[in-house]
Parts: structure tokens; C-alpha cells; sequence
């Protein structure tokens, strides 16, 4: 057995009575803390999307050429990732107001300078400036659902968060095409702004501190580095945050390949092609809600390889119409991998986070800085390869399937006693009948 796989057995902070020992009292699950959550988690994503419908208009303007282009999604992604290993530890130290407050504000500045750009560089610099803020916004999302809600909550919440999540993705190029239709692209950019500043306005009056001071954690450089090694060498959370990163890089280097297979291969107009994002949506909400039900009848841990499974039978029917696609074979493939995704995300994040309460920030930041990692790390390989984009993303798919499936096979195999008979949860629940 792996060092890995024998952490999994170690020591965790839950209590037996699946209650937090750093929080003495829970909030109830609301709309509009799911909202705020959901909008924090897809802001990265939504800046992301909501410019693909326009870069053929944006390189027409300004003379960019597709891999110019391309620096566009990877100075991004690269900056988002750094970003988030930084936010983790200062959000555990001061707590996560200053932190949602001040990443929210950048964004509100990068999206400001992106949207007056005239050159490349400018461009390039608002787009790492948003990065900048929505990392904060990213990190944050998923630790103050942590700090909030545990155990099966924890997993219904981040269901839920993901469910509401999916449409800023899922229509944000639908949205982009209408944007640049009417006013050009440099719409997307104060869309998003105002986006940024409406979420301000939520967490400044529904939800607040959320870190309480006798749980925050020192700064100190040593102890950071110690809190990120010693949840590197953790199995508990090294193996399904890989997993759920492995599969999210595939799904980003889908949006990286999507201008050039429903655009360029398939001939679907920057409309058209927002209006198929926005259809994959229902799939998400479908997956989303049905893993915290299947979690709780089956484990977290069986859904979440069911999940992988679905997502594995996914990529290997894409690699069967890579070659000569069509937009019912392609849309056909791609509902399989997004159905197996919406189940392993949300349940595979809730198994990373759920033992580390206290380090709650720095494990969402790095959870975040994997995710992203892979999300530049897939992009990039779509983008690089010397096949046809629907080849490419085939490729890139199945590789983030298999590798996905090994490091999440311990994880399946560790599960708790309880999760392998009938009727269990995501973790000891706390329920009236105790």
C-alpha cells in the first residue's frame, strides 16, 4: 500500500459525532446562500465562456491571431491557479470577508481594463487582473461552505452550489453571442463587472464573516508550506482532489476546443453554438441533483466512481466520432462526460474538504490551484496538438478519464465502514433521531 493510500487511514479532525470541534453551530442551507456560493464559484468561468462567441470579432479588431487568442484563456488559467495557493492561507489567517471583498473588487478592475483595451497587452493584462480577483471568489466559494455546512450537508450545499453554478457556464456564451451582437465584445467585460459588484452587494448584507477568530490559523511562511506538504502527503485529500481535477481539466480543454469543433468542424454560428452550451446545462442539473441522493443511498465514495465511470464511457464515445463527427454524435458524447462530471465534482470535493475544518482556506486553494493547473494543463494540449480539435479533445478526455479513475480507485476502496452497507451518507450524520 502507497503512503497515499495509507493516509487515508490517519486521524481525522471530524469528530465522531460528525460535528466540526471549530464551529459550535451551523446555519441552514438558503437561497440566497446558495446563489452567493454558486456566483463566487462560476465567476472565473463565466469571464471565461462569455468572451469565446467573441473572438473572431475581437481578433478582427485588434489584429490577433488564434493563438494570440490563446493567451487570452492560458495567462488566465496560470494566474488563477498561483492566485488561489496565496488566498487560501490569508483567508484562514484574517478570514474571508476582507478576501471576498478585495478579489471581488479586482475582478471589477480587470474587467474595466479589459473592456477599454486596444492592444494585445492590455488585454492580456485585464484578463490577468480578473484572474487575480476571481481565484479569491473561487477559493473562497468552496471554504465558506465549509466553514458553514458538514457531512451530508456539506455535499447537498456543494450539489447545489454546482447546480446553480452550471448555468453561468452553460448559457455565458449564449449570453456573449447577444452581447457582442448588440454592443461588441467589450460588453462582455461590464457584464461581468456588474456581475462582480451585484455579489459584493449579497455578501456584504446575507452573509458576512463566516471564519470565526479562535479558528484562524498563523501566517507564518513555514507553517504554510507545512500546512500545503502535509495536505500533499494526506491521501484523504491528495486523491480525490486529483481525481475532481483530472476531470475538470478535461472539461476546460472542451471550452479551449469548442470554438474550433462546433465553429469550425461542425458550422454552427457564434449564436448557435451558445445556444448548445446552454442545452448542456439540464445535464448538469440533472447529475447535480441526483449525486447527493445516490450519495446518500450508495456513498459518496460508489457515486463518485460511479461518476468517473460515466465520464470514462464519455470520452471513449468521443474517441469513437472523433473522426468524423457530427453534432448529434458529438453533443451525444459530450452529454455522457458531463453527466459523469456533475456527479464526481461536487462529492469528490466534499470528500477532499470534509477532515480539514481548520484549514479549510488552504485546502480549498489548493484543491483550486490543482483544478486550474489541469484546466491550463488540458487547454493547452487541445490546443497544441497537431489533430483536428475534435481529435485533440478525444485524446486529452480519455487520458484525464483513466488517470481520474486511478487516483480516485483508493479513495473507493478506503470507504468507510458504513458506506459499504445499504442506506448510508456522505459522513456521520447529525440527525434528530440521535
Amino acid at each position: 500500500m502507497s503512503a497515499a493510500e495509507t493516509a487515508l487511514d490517519g486521524p481525522s479532525q471530524i469528530s465522531q459525532t460528525g460535528l466540526d470541534p471549530f464551529r459550535s453551530e451551523a446555519r441552514e442551507v438558503s437561497g440566497p446562500i446558495v446563489v452567493l456560493l454558486a456566483g463566487l464559484a462560476a465567476l472565473g468561468t463565466l469571464a471565461t465562456n462569455i468572451i469565446l462567441p467573441a473572438f473572431p470579432r475581437m481578433a478582427a479588431e485588434l489584429g490577433l491571431t488564434g493563438t494570440q487568442l490563446g493567451i487570452l484563456l492560458s495567462s488566465f488559467f496560470l494566474t488563477f491557479a498561483l492566485g488561489q495557493l496565496v488566498v487560501g492561507p490569508l483567508s484562514d489567517r484574517f478570514g474571508r470577508r476582507a478576501l471576498v471583498l478585495g478579489g471581488l473588487a479586482t475582478f471589477l478592475a480587470g474587467s474595466m481594463i479589459a473592456a477599454q483595451a486596444d492592444n494585445l497587452f492590455w488585454l492580456v493584462l485585464g484578463r490577468v487582473v480578473q484572474a487575480m480577483g476571481a481565484c479569491a471568489a473561487s477559493v473562497l466559494a468552496r471554504a465558506i461552505a465549509r466553514d458553514l455546512f458538514q457531512g451530508e450537508t456539506l455535499g447537498r450545499v456543494l450539489s447545489l452550489t454546482m447546480i446553480a453554478g452550471a448555468a453561468a457556464p452553460g448559457f455565458s456564451p449564449l449570453l456573449g453571442s447577444v452581447l457582442v451582437d448588440l454592443s461588441g465584445w467589450r460588453a462582455s467585460f461590464l457584464f461581468v463587472s456588474l456581475c462582480a459588484a451585484a455579489l459584493a452587494l449579497l455578501y456584504v448584507r446575507r452573509v458576512g464573516e463566516t471564519h470565526p477568530f479562535d479558528a484562524r490559523s498563523t501566517l507564518a511562511l513555514g507553517n504554510v508550506a507545512t500546512t500545503y506538504r502535509s495536505l500533499l502527503v494526506d491521501g484523504r485529500f491528495l486523491l480525490p482532489a486529483l481525481s475532481v481535477s483530472m476531470v475538470l481539466g478535461g472539461l476546460f480543454s472542451f471550452f479551449a476546443a469548442a470554438p474550433g469543433v462546433l465553429m469550425g468542424q461542425l458550422g454552427l454560428t457564434p449564436l448557435q453554438m451558445g445556444l448548445s452550451f446552454a442545452a448542456t446545462v439540464l445535464i448538469v442539473f440533472a447529475a447535480g441533483l441526483l449525486a447527493p441522493r445516490l450519495a446518500r443511498r450508495h456513498g459518496d465514495r460508489t457515486t463518485g466512481l460511479a461518476g468517473l465511470i460515466i465520464f470514462a464511457a464519455g470520452a471513449l464515445a468521443m474517441v469513437a466520432v472523433a473522426s468524423q463527427p457530427s453534432y448529434l454524435t458529438f453533443t451525444g458524447a459530450l452529454s455522457i462526460v458531463l453527466f459523469g462530471m456533475g456527479l464526481i465534482n461536487p462529492l469528490g470535493t466534499a470528500i477532499a474538504l470534509q477532515p480539514f475544518g481548520r484549514q479549510a482556506g488552504s485546502a480549498s486553494a489548493l484543491l483550486g490551484f490543482l483544478q486550474m493547473g489541469s484546466a491550463a494543463i488540458g487547454s493547452a494540449l487541445a490546443s497544441a496538438m497537431p489533430f483536428s480539435p475534435s481529435v485533440s479533445l478525444a485524446i486529452v478526455m480519455t487520458g484525464a478519464s483513466v488517470g481520474a479513475l486511478a487516483v480516485f480507485s483508493p479513495v473507493y476502496r478506503e470507504r468507510p465502514r458504513r458506506e459499504k452497507q445499504p442506506s448510508t451518507i456522505i459522513e456521520a450524520r447529525v440527525s434528530n433521531d440521535a
